[in-house]
């Protein structure tokens, strides 16, 4: 193997190898986490990521073919549905369940929490101006 071909393993081993290590961070957080919404989470965003690299992995083995990309399609793919899903499957659980306020803070009036955005905007600006002055 030449040197061109080394780096070319190397660069896809740590691409496979980071794609585990946030495949294990996904499985502690999915079992770790108490609250549906937060083992979703976690498993969301490890799939994008955990495929997303394992896949690039595999890309960079491949070569620059067909299959590659065949590969990266299935990346798009995953990058466009994984969230989607997600997105679907957490908007359920908020409507359907009946004790979210024990998990989360609720606002029955967006204009209350306008409020309260705005105020806290406000108070962040004013601390930008003291330290900006002094």
């Amino acid at each position: 193997m030449n040197a061109a071909e080394w780096i070319r393993f190397i660069v896809g081993c740590l691409f496979i190898l980071i794609g585990m290590v946030i495949f294990f961070t996904e499985l502690f957080g999915v079992f770790h986490f108490k609250y549906v919404l937060n083992r979703m989470h976690a498993a969301a965003m490890g799939d994008t990521l955990g495929i997303g690299a394992c896949l690039i992995g595999l890309m960079i083995f491949s070569g620059l073919n067909f299959t590659t990309l065949k590969i990266f399609l299935v990346i798009v793919f995953l990058w466009f549905a994984s969230p989607v899903s997600s997105h679907v499957l957490s908007r359920l659980e908020a409507a359907t369940n009946d004790h979210l306020s024990a998990h989360c803070e609720l606002y029955e009036d967006v204009e209350i929490l306008e409020r309260e955005l705005a105020a806290a905007g406000k108070e962040e600006h004013a601390e930008d101006k003291e330290e900006s002055v002094s």
